[in-house]
């Protein structure tokens, strides 16, 4: 990923000193292994643990003429190390290391992206207790549709991200597991016991069962939960993208002292972040679907999988990493208008109320059909003629003759919209625990 999306923790993880580090860790843990199970002297244990070291620079020149990284590091590391290093990745084939350290990296990827969501989770939770009853009209297809509150829709995103951490966890304990098993996962030249010791020590589980690989089933799984992650993140920015549109203008990116939004246009003020996660989800997602073609290896192992997820995993997870945190800071100081909700609530003359008015006229013993006639009826033309759906009722001598004046002014008052309303959030909004 270009350093312009990447946090610096995230992206530490995949450096090729981070990914070196892992494997001399790897290989240090499988002699240490093979030292407690008596097949390694200690004695040479400790000279591996002195003098090993590596050299990025120095293994990137080796590969060049190897065409293979694990020998290029393993090069690199013997020279330093001297005749013990007959005991360095004895036994072992690449996968063991790549596949071991690579499990590594995801899984710390992960714990980071877990902490991500939980700190999206947090101030989710309380922008929608903050504007819990703050009343804004619904839409469905685009159109008005009925009252709801900003405080739910928010609640609806808090509760997505609460699935989405289940989710994550999952991902990160299938990925968890590591392999030392040889060129084909029969242990021809290691014991499951030494696996079982190799992966204790990295902090993983054995894999009950692999190839020279790990099966690329959990990291398809990984990547799709980023995957869906990163379209959860780009559905709220598309949502609130909506919201600052000058027609609708219901909500606004902080826009900061200096900030311009044009080069031509100086009164623009556009959700340029939210457009910028859109466009990342975008890199998320389509790397899923690269994620998935990489489960269909050649028998036990060949190395398409490889070229695919050097790239893949690494963009991923700093991008995801970048998009959670950079939403999270822009929900913080994103800007609410609750008196231009209301005034876009008004512009539909009361039509959303229309379900209610029907629900009264059945109520007071007329079929649904019939109901829904007279109140149609009165919403066409209401807006047509752009006139409020209640004047237009208290005008139908029809209607009048179920409902009372009284009866259609207090249901067409603010104050009974909110008061269904409270109920209903105040019930879904315990239900959610906040």
């Amino acid at each position: 990923m270009i350093p312009r999306y990447s946090p610096k923790d995230m992206a530490a993880i995949w450096t090729d000193e981070a990914k070196f580090q892992r494997w001399l860790d790897i290989e240090i843990a499988a002699v240490e292994a093979r030292v407690e199970a008596g097949f390694v002297p200690s004695e040479a244990l400790e000279v591996i643990k002195e003098k090993a070291r590596f050299d990025v620079e120095e293994i990137l020149e080796i590969e060049k003429e190897t065409k293979h990284d694990v020998i290029a590091f393993l090069t690199n590391v013997n020279r330093n190390v001297g005749p013990q290093s007959r005991y360095i990745h004895e036994g072992l084939t690449s996968s063991d290391v790549g596949d071991t350290c690579l499990a590594m990296q995801m899984r710390d990827a992960g714990r980071i992206l877990l902490e991500d969501v939980e700190s999206l989770i947090g101030v989710l939770a309380e922008r929608a207790v903050e504007f819990k009853y703050t009343l804004e009209m619904g839409r469905t297809h685009g159109i008005h549709a009925e009252p709801l509150t900003f405080g739910l829709k928010l609640l609806l995103w808090h509760q997505e991200m609460k699935r989405n951490l289940d989710r994550m966890k999952r991902a990160v304990e299938n990925i968890s597991v590591g392999k030392i098993s040889g060129a084909v996962g029969t242990y021809q030249h290691l014991s499951p016991e030494i696996e079982a010791a190799v992966c204790r020590k990295l902090g993983l589980t054995p894999s009950p069962i692999s190839t020279q690989v790990l099966q690329r089933d959990r990291h398809a799984e990984f990547l799709t939960t980023l995957a869906i992650i990163g379209s959860s993140i780009e559905k709220f920015s598309v949502e609130l993208r909506h919201l600052q549109r000058t027609e609708v203008r219901e909500t606004e990116e902080f826009f900061s002292k200096g900030q311009k939004g044009s080069s031509a246009m100086p009164h623009k003020r556009n959700p340029i972040t939210f457009e910028r996660l859109t466009g990342l989800a975008r890199i998320v997602r389509s790397n899923s679907i690269a994620g998935m073609e990489n489960v269909a290896l050649w028998h036990e192992r060949d190395i398409s999988h490889s070229s695919v997820e050097r790239v893949v995993m690494p963009d991923s997870t700093i991008a995801l990493c970048y998009m959670l945190r950079t939403f999270r800071d822009t929900l913080k100081d994103l800007l609410v208008y609750p008196d231009r909700m209301q005034q876009n609530f008004d512009t539909s003359y009361g039509l959303t109320l229309s379900q209610t008015l029907l629900l009264a006229l059945t109520g007071k013993g007329l079929t649904r059909e019939e109901a829904y006639r007279l109140v149609q009826r009165n919403a066409m033309e209401s807006w047509q003629n752009k006139i409020q759906l209640k004047d237009m009722v208290l005008r139908d001598t029809e209607i009048l003759e179920h409902v009372s004046a009284e009866e259609i002014e207090r249901l067409f008052s603010s104050e009974n919209i909110l008061d269904k309303l409270k109920k209903s959030v105040d019930t879904i909004f315990e239900r959610n625990g906040l």
